[in-house]
C-alpha cells in the first residue's frame, strides 16, 4: 500500500477534527498526523479509534524548529509528506484603539506566521516529489471584515495573499497551494455567542444557518485529490452566500 501522509494542524478543534475524519474516511491509504500543541482530548480520542492511520505529533506552529521537528517525524516514518492543512487559528477580538500589542502579535502568529513556517517546512520534501497540497484555512474576515477583528481578519487576508504568491512560485513542480474561507461554523468558536448574536448572524445568512465542519472539510479533501491539479492559487468561500 503506498500511504499519503497528512498534516493537519489545530486538530484538536472542530474543524480539524472534521477535516481528519474526511481524509480518514477517504481511503486506507491517507496517513494523519494530527499536530496539536495544548489541548488534545479530541485528538487522543481520534488517534485511539484509528490505531497506526492516526497519529499525534506535538507541534507550535508559531515555532520554527517544531515545524521542522514534526516533518523531520513523518519523512523519519514515511519517507514524504503529501498534504498540510494550515487549520491552526486563534480569536482575540477587540476595537483596534484598545487592542494590546502582544494580542495583535498572538493573533498574527497562530494564523499568518503558523503559514509561513508551515509551509516552509514542508517545500523541501514536495519539492524533491514533485508533488504536493498545501491547504489553508483562511477566513470570511479576510475578505468581508468585520469590526472588532482588525488583527483576525489581516491575518486571514495575509493568507490569502501567502497562498496566492506562494502558489505562483511552485506550480511548476506539482505543488498546489489553495485557501479557504469558512464563513459561520458550528464549532466551539460559535459556542459562546450569545441568542441575540446568533440572531443577528443568522439574518446576514441567505441560507439561514450555520455551516457545518465537515461541509469545510469536504472541500479540503477535493483540493488535496489528484483530481483538482490544475487548481491552484484559489480562494473558496464556504458561507451559506454571505458575500
Amino acid at each position: 500500500m503506498n500511504v499519503r501522509p497528512i498534516l493537519i494542524t489545530g486538530a484538536n478543534g472542530g474543524l480539524g477534527q472534521a477535516i481528519a475524519r474526511t481524509f480518514l474516511a477517504e481511503s486506507p491509504e491517507n496517513i494523519v498526523w494530527l499536530g496539536i500543541h495544548d489541548a488534545r482530548a479530541n485528538a487522543d480520542k481520534l488517534a485511539l479509534e484509528h490505531p497506526g492511520r492516526c497519529q499525534l505529533v506535538t507541534l507550535d506552529v508559531t515555532s520554527p524548529a517544531a515545524w521542522k521537528t514534526a516533518v523531520a517525524d513523518i519523512l523519519a516514518a514515511h519517507g514524504r509528506v503529501d498534504v498540510l492543512v494550515n487549520n491552526a487559528g486563534r480569536h482575540e477580538d477587540a476595537l483596534l484603539g484598545r487592542m494590546d500589542p502582544e494580542s495583535w502579535s498572538r493573533v498574527l502568529g497562530v494564523n499568518l506566521d503558523s503559514v509561513f513556517h508551515g509551509s516552509q517546512a514542508v517545500l523541501p520534501a514536495m519539492i524533491s516529489q514533485r508533488a504536493g497540497r498545501i491547504i489553508n484555512i483562511a477566513s470570511l474576515s479576510a475578505l468581508f471584515a468585520p469590526p472588532g477583528q482588525t488583527n483576525y481578519a489581516a491575518a486571514k487576508a495575509g493568507v490569502v495573499a501567502l497562498t496566492q504568491s506562494l502558489a505562483k512560485e511552485v506550480a511548476r513542480l506539482g505543488i498546489t497551494v489553495n485557501a479557504l474561507c469558512p464563513g459561520y461554523l458550528e464549532t466551539e468558536a460559535m459556542a459562546g455567542m450569545d441568542a441575540e448574536a446568533r440572531q443577528r448572524a443568522l439574518a446576514q445568512i441567505p441560507m439561514r444557518r450555520f455551516g457545518r465542519p465537515d461541509e469545510v472539510a469536504i472541500a479540503v479533501q477535493f483540493l488535496a485529490c489528484a483530481g483538482a491539479a490544475y487548481i491552484t492559487g484559489s480562494t473558496l468561500k464556504i458561507d451559506g452566500g454571505i458575500f
